[in-house]
């Protein structure tokens, strides 16, 4: 009996191995989430500056285990189309590798002239050691539950774009002779099909992994008009589409809107697209009318399709007022407790020379962004929807509140006190000593409300009640900044 049952337990394995090896996709259950190795999956992370496959200095082992080993399950990567300057924001910046340990998708020729050092590239061969290294990344992201985003592209800028293999001056064929703002638009067919052709190498090599989104470009119109990014963007979304057509697996597509909502880049709506994309908290002016995570929620949410908010200003120095590590957790906390799929912090703190972020405010958000994880993972949360009909009063002049619900079984709500930057970029918080009372509508039936702290993860106060149905007060403990309340239907 005993190898009877482990021979069908053996083959229960398989089974699920079987029925789980696929790539993360969109749950079919709420097509507002993801559903990764046959589990109902919210991405959460505060990440690298995006450079740890092509700096070879970094050692990304020791940054993949530290977001393990703080619950973070997502990273996102560039793959070398664009670089940036050693040093170049912070000290330590993965994304400015030193010129001899840059490492990129295109092999080097035999003659010399790249402006960054060392030989030019060449475009009509690929380098090898690169996609071991990015397949090695990727292999051992899974190994540690963690999903990992390729951003093929992001806006190229005055002083980076001749540092790129696609620069003319930076490659045997002469390709890319042309203006930065012109880089990523469809004005120059040869750049275009080279554009093309690495996009299609990566997502062909790629193609086993399953813990994989694929996303085309951050920021494609910071520089340029929307109306010449929008064709390019789509272009490229073709570009995965067909190449992944007549290979085993399929992966999700993300691009962020940039510009006016249902503009030229906005592909909310297209089938080509997977993932809808945000970038900081609202969006601005001054940053090319790029959309906010919590502007996506208010208008796109109706696409049925998982919302993410995969950028914030880079902690700790550019939250310049305030506190930083209460800046950045209240940005995180009010888009997923409002109804996000995915959040990225751009974190400055994992660097060369400290891989896995060990300081002592990095600590404290991690922790904050893991007592979020653990807050949302209390929930059922595949069976709720965005929803803050159900908070009828009560949320104070300054304060920020959103929710999720699944009407009479669950609720969840996030408030805190601050306000927004003047560039609408991130919030700046404002302590003090509230106490809230809000007004809920509920249907009748039992119920268990917790108080939870987002800052140490503590349940506050609790209290079980009947409700007939209708309006109830809700009143809350002290609040220095920012509190969140659970509650679920109970026998």
């Amino acid at each position: 009996m005993i190898k009877k049952a482990g021979f069908l337990g053996l083959v229960f394995a398989i089974l699920a191995a079987t029925t789980w090896a696929e790539p993360i996709k969109v749950d079919p259950a709420n097509p507002h989430y993801y559903l990764f190795n046959g589990q109902p999956t919210i991405l959460i992370t505060s990440a690298e500056h995006y450079g740890a496959v092509v700096n070879l200095d970094f050692d990304y082992v020791a940054y993949l285990d530290a977001l393990k080993a703080n619950g973070m399950n997502y990273t996102r990567e560039w793959p070398g189309a664009v670089l940036e300057m050693v040093g170049e924001l912070y000290k330590g910046n993965t994304m400015g590798p030193r010129p001899d340990r840059t490492i990129v998708p295109w092999a080097r020729s035999n003659q010399s002239g790249y402006v960054y050092g060392g030989n030019k590239f060449d475009l009509d061969k690929w380098n090898p050691e690169f996609f071991a290294r990015l397949k090695d990344f990727i292999v051992k992201a899974a190994e540690r539950g963690i999903v990992v985003e390729i951003c093929f592209f992001n806006s190229q800028y005055t002083h980076r774009w001749p540092l790129s293999p696609l620069y003319y001056q930076n490659n045997i064929q002469g390709v890319g002779k042309c203006d930065f703002k012109d880089a990523q638009t469809m004005k120059y067919p040869d750049l275009v099909q080279r554009e093309s052709e690495y996009v299609s190498k990566i997502t062909q090599e790629v193609n086993p992994y399953d813990n994989v989104i694929l996303e085309i470009c951050d920021e494609p119109s910071n520089f340029t008009s929307h109306a010449e990014a929008g064709p390019w963007v789509g272009h490229l979304l073709q570009v995965v589409h067909n190449t992944e057509s007549n290979l085993p697996r399929k992966h999700l597509v993300a691009q962020m809107v940039e510009g006016p909502i249902g503009g030229p880049v906005d592909f909310s709506g297209s089938y080509l697209l997977s993932v809808i994309v945000g970038q900081y908290v609202w969006g601005g002016e001054a940053y090319s009318e790029q959309m906010g995570g919590m502007k996506g929620l208010d208008f796109e949410y109706g696409y049925n399709k998982p919302i993410e908010m995969n950028e914030t200003p880079y902690y700790p120095f550019q939250y310049e007022k305030g506190d930083p590590v209460a800046d950045s957790r209240v940005e995180a906390w009010e888009f997923i407790v409002g109804g996000g799929a995915s959040f990225n912090q751009l974190n400055g703190r994992f660097t060369v020379e400290d891989p896995a972020g060990k300081t002592p405010d990095n600590a404290q958000v991690l922790r904050s962004l893991r007592n979020l994880k653990d807050f949302i993972y209390s929930l059922d949360f595949v069976q709720m929807r965005a929803d803050k009909s159900f908070v009828v009063s009560g949320v104070p002049e300054g304060a920020y509140c959103r929710g999720i619900s699944q009407p009479g079984e669950q609720y969840a709500l996030y408030l805190h006190h601050s306000e927004l930057d003047k560039d609408l970029n991130y919030y700046i918080v404002k302590p003090g000593h509230y106490h809230e009372t809000l007004v809920l509508d509920l249907p009748g039936g039992n119920y268990k409300a917790e108080w939870v702290d987002p800052s140490s993860g503590s349940v506050l106060s609790t209290i079980t009640f009947t409700h007939q149905r209708g309006k109830r007060n809700f009143s809350s403990p002290e609040v220095t900044l920012d509190i969140a309340l659970r509650i679920k239907r109970i026998p």
